[in-house]
């Protein structure tokens, strides 16, 4: 039996939400390892986005995957201090194809901005992305920095560009080495890895209206319009990592542009803290991390050696995290 009337009732009017929702996905399932220092690096993306996001714009949406007891406490606290506004904290991990699927249907903005726990944001990341989607008709994502991302995955855009009077297409070696390489070392590549990715793919620049982007967009950091990713979820969902191109194919096959600007107004930082170099703009209090010189003998650096410590690592990982 109920007793009384439920006050909510008598309340008229409720705060809308902000017109953008940032979602970020976090999975730190332990403090060691490869994850020794994510938890450092998630206090620093989200440190940067509160920093260079101007307040009342957006609303924070994170979504964590199962990740260790010290991480959830480091986001519950956050949300304690108003400075998450939506927390979802999942029992294990679902992995990103599926944690895609819930948080960016979940959430309330009419637009949303995705980004991996390990970006940084830099000053007017929000508005460059706002004003790239007003500028382009259809454009599904935009990620804000410039990125070489082979054709196949926007073709749907290059079509387009194809048959505007009024859009400039070049291809070639449009992208500086430099910010290539700069954005290919955050995600472990090697010199030479980098270098044969960037001598077979040529980038793609359109310029319309007096500005120049790049041909595709990112799947760890894009803003999209939330009716276009209404479109294309849920996407397949098998494997943790899996065919996160999925949502690229889906963006592209669904008849939505991609882009991405020529500045850089976010960066991917990988699994340590940045070097104080690596940054554009580098936040006061980043430990100056000068680089170790190596010293690691052939042995180590043999291919048995390395294939046998990997399975170790391996196993290790699925009796940590899988048991």
């Amino acid at each position: 039996m109920r007793v009384g009337q439920n006050p909510i009732k008598s309340i008229e009017e409720i705060a809308p939400p902000a017109p953008v929702t940032v979602v970020v996905i976090v999975y730190i399932p332990f403090l060691s390892g490869y994850y020794a220092e994510s938890l450092d690096v998630l206090k620093l993306c989200l440190g940067s986005l509160r920093a260079n996001t101007p307040q009342g714009e957006y609303d924070l949406l994170v979504f964590d995957n199962g990740s260790c007891a010290e991480v959830r406490q480091y986001l519950l606290a956050e949300q304690a201090a108003q400075r998450i506004q939506h927390l979802w904290l999942s029992e294990r991990n679902l992995g990103k194809p599926a944690a895609w699927n819930a948080a960016l249907a979940a959430a309330p903005g009419e637009i949303v901005a995705y980004a991996d726990s390990d970006v940084y944001f830099y000053p007017g990341w929000l508005q460059a992305s706002l004003e790239t989607l007003r500028a382009f008709p259809k454009l599904g994502m935009v990620t804000a920095m410039p990125m070489l991302i082979p054709e196949k995955y926007s073709t749907t855009t290059l079509d387009w560009a194809k048959q505007q009077s009024g859009v400039k297409l070049e291809r070639g070696e449009l992208l500086p080495w430099e910010d290539f390489w700069r954005h290919a070392r955050s995600l472990g590549d090697s010199e030479a890895q980098a270098g044969e990715f960037y001598a077979q793919n040529k980038a793609v620049r359109l310029t319309a209206k007096g500005r120049s982007y790049y041909l595709g967009a990112a799947h760890f950091q894009f803003t999209a319009p939330k009716a276009a990713l209404q479109a294309v979820l849920p996407i397949p969902a098998q494997r943790p990592m899996g065919r996160v191109r999925l949502l690229d194919e889906a963006m592209n096959q669904a008849g939505y542009l991609r882009l991405c600007t020529a500045d850089w107004h976010v960066q991917h930082m990988g699994n340590t803290l940045p070097h104080p170099q690596d940054l554009l703009e580098a936040p006061a209090g980043l430990p100056d991390r000068a680089e170790k010189p190596a010293t690691a003998s052939s042995f180590w650096r043999s291919g048995l050696v390395r294939r046998l410590l990997q399975r170790i690592h391996g196993w290790s990982f699925d009796k940590l995290h899988r048991s």
